[in-house]
C-alpha cells in the first residue's frame, strides 16, 4: 500500500486566523537540545480551557503504564499496521528537512520521533518526550535498533520545559485527546516553534462516508476493546481510548481549537483513510509587542 492509497483529497480548506496574541516580552534566548535536562511531569491544571470536563491526568499515566509492554503489538494488530503509513503521511504533510529540530510530544515508544528522524537527518535534532515513564523506556533501545540518535524526555505537553522558538517542528500523535486541557497543549506546542514552523498533530477522527462510519464504530465499539484486552490484559484501557476517539472533535471541530489559541496564522486538515484519523498542520505566528515584531535569536 502506498502513502497516497491512504491520504484522501480533503474539502476542508486551510483556515486563515485574524488575530495575533500579544507577548509581554523578548524570546529568550534558546538552549542546544542536547543540554536539555529530564524532568518529570507538570501537574495538570484543575480546569480545561473554556469549561472542558478535566481529565484525570494520573489514571490516564497509569493505564498507559500498564499497557505500554504490549502498546506497539496492539497498535499493529488493531490498524492492521496502517498506523506507520498515517506516520510517514504526517511527516511528509510538514515538509521536515535536514538539518531541523523537531520536538514530538506523546511520543510513547518513539514511532514518530524514529519517523521525523529519518527525514531530519544526522544534521537534525528530534526529541520526544512524553508524560509515562513506562511508555518511555522503551523508545531509546527502539531508536537505537534502527540507528538513530535521540533524546527522550518525561514531560507535560502543557508545561513544556523549553525556550520559545527552539524547534522548527512540533508534533503530536494520537495524544492531545488524551490532555486535560488540549487547547493549552496546542498552545504549548506552538509555543516552542519558531515563527513560520509548523505543528503537526495526527489525532483519530470519525469517517464522514455513512458505511464506512458504521462499520468503523462497530468495530470500535465491539472488536477493538476485546482484541485489545486480549493482547494486554487491561479492556478498560481500550474502551477508554475508543470513547475519548469517539467523543474528542475532528476536522472542522479541531480546527477551530487550534484557532481558539491566537498562535497559528494558517490551520489545515487532511483525512486519512477516509476520516478513521486526521492530520492538522498549524503554521506558527510571527510575535509582536507594541507593533515590533520579534524573532527568536539563534
Amino acid at each position: 500500500m502506498s502513502l497516497e492509497t491512504i491520504v484522501q483529497p480533503t474539502a476542508l480548506q486551510p483556515i486563515v486566523s485574524s488575530e495575533t496574541a500579544p507577548l509581554s516580552a523578548e524570546l529568550p534566548a534558546t538552549q542546544p537540545v542536547a543540554a536539555l535536562p529530564a524532568i518529570k511531569s507538570a501537574a495538570t491544571p484543575p480546569q480545561a480551557t473554556g469549561g472542558a470536563p478535566v481529565k484525570d491526568a494520573n489514571q490516564i499515566r497509569s493505564m498507559f503504564g500498564e499497557i505500554a509492554g504490549s502498546y506497539d503489538l496492539a497498535n499493529t494488530i488493531l490498524s492492521g499496521g496502517v498506523h506507520h503509513l498515517w506516520r510517514r503521511a504526517i511527516v511528509k504533510f510538514s515538509e521536515a528537512r535536514s538539518g531541523q529540530r523537531v520536538l514530538d510530544c506523546a511520543t510513547g515508544t518513539g514511532d514518530l520521533a524514529i519517523e521525523f528522524k529519518r527525514a531530519v537527518g544526522p544534521l537534525g535534532d528530534v526529541v520526544g518526550t512524553d508524560f509515562c515513564a513506562e511508555m518511555l523506556e522503551h523508545a531509546p533501545d527502539k531508536a537505537r535498533k534502527a540507528g538513530f540518535d535521540i533524546t527522550f524526555t518525561q514531560a507535560d505537553v502543557t508545561k513544556l520545559p523549553y525556550d520559545s522558538g527552539v524547534f522548527n517542528i512540533s508534533s503530536i500523535s494520537f495524544g492531545i485527546r488524551n490532555v486535560a486541557d488540549p487547547v493549552k497543549g496546542l498552545s504549548e506546542l506552538a509555543r516552542v516553534v519558531r515563527p513560520g514552523g509548523v505543528v503537526m498533530i495526527l489525532e483519530f477522527g470519525q469517517p464522514s462516508w455513512w458505511l464506512v462510519r458504521k462499520a468503523y464504530e462497530a468495530y470500535s465499539r465491539y472488536l477493538l476493546p476485546k482484541i485489545g484486552g486480549w493482547i494486554t490484559g487491561r479492556k478498560a484501557a481500550y474502551e477508554y481510548l475508543q470513547n475519548s476517539s469517539a467523543e474528542f472533535p475532528c476536522g472542522q471541530e479541531f480546527i477551530a481549537m487550534m484557532k481558539s489559541t491566537g498562535r497559528f496564522t494558517i490551520c489545515e486538515a487532511r483525512p486519512l483513510t477516509f476520516g478513521v484519523a486526521y492530520m492538522y498542520k498549524g503554521i506558527v505566528k510571527k510575535r509582536i509587542v507594541s507593533g515590533t515584531i520579534l524573532r527568536p535569536r539563534y
